[in-house]
């Protein structure tokens, strides 16, 4: 079993930054793929960002390319998504996620976090 605990969320203005935070309690953190995805009210959860277990492969959904980034510590198990020059259309619950492959954690992620509000106004 794997807990994910996200952090990081707030309220920031369009333009902005904020960086949130997947603490992964797994003892075999660095086997897993991570990701990321998002949910706006009234809509479907969406995929938004993911990276290989070893760090060196990323996927980002094309509204985020060029403004997030994700990456990983596997010593601190520990996964990142730097949000930068954000949107009010980016707001929405941020959820932390994983699984077994990164074909599987863009999909149908195995374990997820409890999510994190990011809120941008305009």
């Amino acid at each position: 079993q794997v807990h994910l605990e996200e952090s990081g969320g707030g309220l920031v203005q369009a333009g902005g930054s904020l960086r949130l935070s997947c603490v992964a309690s797994a003892r075999t953190f660095s086997t897993y793929a991570s990701g990321w995805f998002r949910q706006a009210p009234g809509k479907e959860r969406e995929f938004v960002a993911a990276i290989s277990w070893g760090g060196l492969t990323t996927y980002y959904t094309d509204s985020v390319k060029g403004r997030f980034t994700i990456s990983r510590d596997n010593g601190k198990n520990a996964v990142w998504l730097q949000m930068n020059s954000l949107k009010p259309e980016d707001t929405a619950v941020y959820y932390c996620a994983f699984a077994e492959t990164t074909a599987r954690v863009r999909t149908t992620p195995t374990y997820w976090g409890q999510g994190t509000q990011v809120t941008v106004s305009s």
